[in-house]
């Protein structure tokens, strides 16, 4: 964890915040139409990317630019813009572009701004359900909703008994490999709805997230919200979330330490 001055902390955030109602707008007025799909792994499985996902981009990108023309930019899409500067910005475009693709409104906009490599504020816009979720601190996240701001918290208090869990392998997870943590396929109740089910666990509607394969624009972004909310971010082997791969998140340390133990397993993948 960095250090990280309250007064930075308001400016990015407000500037999130403000990025947030730039992307819908841009999005209903210029993207929300028929659209272009390519795969990315071109026949050695499915990555889907539209133009829509390279047009936020190029987006975002512009609006960072303008407001802090010497910070770094990581993006899905286009890659990297280095600098000498402490700090960057990792970017998700579409978060959940195979939900896009199908006209599912769960997919976002993930941003997180990292000093020093550590993801200090988050965004994670949702236009389609007209809500987005941010930190202002590393002690408070809101949920801003119908242009209503709420402050939300993890559900601390959830004994592992009474968990919630969202949990999603995909194709990283092989079936075998799976059998080996039969305790987790048996607690899976919800589906994962990739960036909505870490925010709705910052918002306490779930208390366990469990995802393979996060790349870090899928992951940074989050890890600030989650953190502020009083939640608990890990990969599978207890090491730091920022190298993205697989992720743990729970609401305590309780829940968070045997679900480590039964995921040990795997915990090398």
């Amino acid at each position: 964890m960095v250090r990280f001055k309250s007064s930075e902390y308001i400016k990015y955030s407000k500037f999130l915040c403000i990025l947030a109602n730039k992307l819908n707008k841009f999005y209903f007025s210029k993207l929300n139409k028929p659209f272009k799909v390519s795969n990315k792994l071109k026949g050695k499985g499915y990555d889907p990317v539209t133009n829509i996902d390279k047009a936020f981009e190029k987006f975002i990108s512009k609006e960072i630019k303008k407001k802090f023309p010497n910070h770094q930019i990581i993006g899905e899409e286009f890659n990297y813009r280095r600098s000498k500067s402490d700090f960057s910005w990792v970017i998700d475009p579409i978060d959940g572009t195979r939900s896009f693709v199908i006209g599912n409104p769960t997919w976002s906009n993930l941003i997180s701004l990292n000093y020093k490599g550590y993801p200090v504020v988050g965004l994670a816009n949702f236009p389609m359900l007209k809500k987005f979720y941010f930190n202002s601190s590393n002690k408070t996240a809101f949920l801003v909703e119908n242009n209503k701001r709420k402050k939300i918290g993890v559900n601390k208090k959830v004994s592992f008994s009474k968990i919630k869990m969202s949990a999603a392998f995909y194709d990283r997870i092989s079936f075998n490999q799976q059998k080996k943590i039969p305790k987790i396929l048996k607690l899976m109740q919800f589906p994962c709805a990739d960036a909505l089910s870490y925010a709705h666990l910052a918002e306490g509607k779930i208390d366990v997230v469990i995802q393979c394969g996060n790349k870090i624009w899928d992951i940074h972004p989050l890890i600030p919200i989650i953190e502020a909310a009083g939640g608990i971010i890990s990969r599978w082997n207890n090491d730091t979330p920022v190298k993205a791969g697989n992720i743990l998140v729970t609401t305590n340390k309780r829940v968070h330490n045997k679900i480590i133990k039964i995921l040990k397993p795997l915990s090398k993948l």
